[in-house]
């Protein structure tokens, strides 16, 4: 793809998201930024990747505090509020987003990165038995156990992007497309959503 892109992936817990921003890393030889690479960036920025983890899709309140260092160096910082953290990681991203094409998996990216042309939100979802089925076997639990920690983990990124972006997670028109995996499974997902990018970049 000759223009530079940006893919933000949001994802139903459970519904392949991060297999598919995989897969989708390949097929389109770009890079996916999710939970590992920007905690190494982070350290590569001097921060300390436990806090910057901390404040990585929790839901927040305006309030709260994280206390520690923030600098890997150990310059201790007394305090840093939650939102301090989430503009630190939102710097990461814009940095990223400016230089290269990248896929970003959740972390409110497609609502940091809004004003920048050739962005793309997507979100994925997919039926809840199937859900349940794949959390159940990923993690070695019961169904009962999967559908709980589904709805925690659903719950906590609701939170989250509500709190920064003021919109509905999971609601269609917070974002540009949404394909339901259970159709289409993880393949053709990456594919529809290939064909999408190629179609808006025409």
């Amino acid at each position: 793809m000759d223009k530079k892109v940006i893919i933000c992936v949001g994802r139903q817990m459970g519904s392949g998201g991060k297999e598919v921003a995989e897969l989708l890393g390949k097929r389109l030889g770009i890079k996916v930024f999710d939970h590992e690479l920007l905690a190494e960036a982070a350290r590569e920025s001097g921060i300390s990747p436990e806090l910057f983890e901390k404040a990585d899709e929790q839901a927040k309140r305006k309030s709260g505090y994280l206390g520690g260092n923030i600098f890997s160096s150990g310059t201790h910082s007394g305090f840093l509020s939650n939102d301090r953290l989430f503009k630190m990681q939102s710097d990461v991203i814009r940095s990223i987003a400016e230089k290269q094409s990248a896929i970003f998996v959740g972390r409110c990216a497609d609502y940091i990165l809004r004003d920048m042309e050739g962005v793309y939100s997507v979100f994925i979802t997919a039926n809840r038995a199937d859900r349940i089925a794949r959390i159940a076997s990923r993690r070695s639990l019961s169904e009962r156990e999967a559908e709980a920690c589904i709805d925690q983990t659903d719950r906590k990124r609701s939170s989250y992007y509500g709190y920064y972006s003021f919109k509905t997670w999971g609601a269609a028109e917070s974002y540009d497309l949404c394909v339901n995996s259970s159709l289409l499974g993880a393949e053709g997902t990456a594919d529809a959503i290939v064909s999408f990018v190629d179609k808006c970049n025409k």
